[in-house]
C-alpha cells in the first residue's frame, strides 16, 4: 500500500473528528433550544460502520495485496474529494442545525438553500459516494462492496428516522 493513501485515509479520519467537534457544538446549541433527539439506537451502529470503513481502507490493501491502479484510483480519489466538498457545503448551509445525530428543534424551518435546493438529503449523497469511492482509491473492492451494502441498510433506517423527525418542521 502506498504511504500517500494512508495519509488520505488518516486525513479523512481527521475530517471525521472535526465533524464530531462541530456536531457536539451544534448539539449543545439545538438542545438549548428545546431540540429533541431521535434515533439514538442506530447512532452507535453508524459510528461503528464509519470507523470500520476507515480501518478496512487501511487493512485490505495490505492484507489482500491490492495494487494501486491509477485508472481506478485517481477518479475515486476525485470522487471522494468531491464528497467531502459536498459534505462541508451541507454543514455550512445547515449551520448550527447540522449534526451527526438527528436533533430537531420544534417549529424550526426546513432549510431550502445550498444543496438542499436540489436534494432532500444531500449529505447522504456525499456519504454514499465516499463509502464507495474511498476504498477503491487503493483497489479495496471488498471493503467498498461490504461497506456500501451495510451503509445502504443503515441509511434506510437513518433517512426514515430523519424524515419522521422532520415531519413537524415548517417548510422553507
Amino acid at each position: 500500500m502506498t504511504s500517500w493513501y494512508t495519509l488520505v485515509v488518516l486525513a479523512v479520519a481527521a475530517e471525521r473528528l472535526a465533524e464530531l467537534v462541530v456536531a457536539r457544538r451544534n448539539a449543545a446549541w439545538t438542545l438549548a433550544r428545546a431540540g429533541v433527539e431521535h434515533g439514538r439506537g442506530h447512532y452507535p451502529v453508524m459510528v461503528a460502520l464509519h470507523t470500520g470503513l476507515l480501518a478496512s481502507c487501511l487493512l485490505e490493501p495490505v492484507l489482500a495485496d491490492r495494487p494501486f491502479l491509477p485508472s481506478l484510483g485517481w477518479p475515486m480519489l476525485a470522487l471522494a474529494a468531491l464528497a467531502q466538498a459536498l459534505r462541508w457545503w451541507c454543514i455550512s448551509t445547515l449551520g448550527p442545525y447540522w449534526n451527526t445525530r438527528v436533533i430537531v428543534v420544534p417549529g424550526a424551518r426546513l432549510v431550502g438553500a445550498g444543496p438542499y435546493r436540489l436534494l432532500r438529503h444531500p449529505n447522504y449523497v456525499a456519504v454514499v459516494a465516499e463509502v464507495a469511492a474511498l476504498p477503491l482509491v487503493h483497489t479495496a473492492w471488498l471493503s467498498a462492496t461490504v461497506f456500501t451494502v451495510a451503509n445502504a441498510v443503515l441509511l434506510t433506517v437513518r433517512i426514515r428516522c430523519e424524515n419522521t423527525a422532520l415531519t413537524g418542521a415548517v417548510p422553507a
